[in-house]
Order: structure tokens, then C-alpha cells, then sequence
């Protein structure tokens, strides 16, 4: 039996994504928007001399899931330079696409497993850690000091 897509663990998430509010002046900001669903993230990160996340910012109009996950990528992204976010986006993406993969290694992304079986949650899901990868390796227009 498949667990339920939404539990209070999720939604506490959900619910948590107002503990990283947008920053003042990030290095690097976007936002990006999911086709199908219209989620929207917008984020902002701060990096240290050797490019690893010191600090994220998030404005998130999504589902719960899309909130879940933004929360999820928010915790686990400081200390992460853009080899282990691209990589972390890779194996999410993967992990949606083919159901023999295991849960990325990313704290607490198992919440999301239910989510493997709605296809049209994955774009939502998967934006905030597509974002950043493009952010910190430059391919879409951010706001980065020089």
C-alpha cells in the first residue's frame, strides 16, 4: 500500500518554509516556474569565497509538496558547492523518473516518496534544487556581485 501523499510531516514542512525568507541582497537570485503546475520558486543564495551555500532565501508559491521540498532543499543546501546541487538535482530527478533508484542523498527527502507515483508533482517538487544548479553555474540571469 502506497503511504498517504500528504501527513502532518509533510505539511509541517510545508508550513516551514517561512523560516527562510527572502534575503536582502543575495549573490545570486531567480525564479522559476513549473509548466504544468505554475509553481513558482524564487530563490536567493548566499556563497562563500570557494562558492559553497552560506545562506538561502525562499519566496515559494507552490503546493504543499513544492513547499516540502523547497524547505527540504533550504536545510540541506548550506555547505554545498554546485558539484553536490547538481548532482542532488540529477539524482532527484532520476529517483522520480525511474522507480527502481534509491531516495537521493539529501536530509529528510524520503518524506517525499509518495510523490514518485503522481508525475505531474515532480516539476513542482523538483524546482528549487533545478534552480540553484542553474543559478550557481551560471545558465540563467541572477544578480551575483561581482
Amino acid at each position: 500500500m502506497t503511504p498517504p501523499l500528504y501527513n502532518r510531516e509533510l505539511l509541517a514542512l510545508a508550513v516551514a518554509v517561512a523560516d527562510f525568507p527572502p534575503l536582502a541582497q543575495p549573490q545570486l537570485s531567480g525564479d522559476k516556474r513549473a509548466p504544468l503546475c505554475g509553481s513558482r520558486v524564487a530563490l536567493g543564495l548566499m556563497l562563500d569565497d570557494a562558492g559553497i551555500i552560506t545562506d538561502v532565501g525562499l519566496g515559494v508559491e507552490a503546493c504543499a509538496l513544492g513547499q516540502a521540498a523547497a524547505c527540504l532543499f533550504a536545510r540541506g543546501a548550506p555547505g554545498r558547492d554546485v558539484v553536490a546541487i547538481r548532482a542532488a538535482h540529477r539524482a532527484m530527478a532520476d529517483w522520480f523518473a525511474h522507480g527502481d533508484t534509491c531516495a537521493p542523498d539529501w536530509p529528510g527527502i524520503a518524506i517525499l516518496s509518495p510523490a514518485r507515483a503522481h508525475p505531474a508533482r515532480h516539476a513542482a517538487i523538483l524546482l528549487p534544487f533545478e534552480l540553484a544548479a542553474e543559478l550557481m553555474a551560471g545558465d540563467v540571469a541572477s544578480d551575483r556581485a561581482a
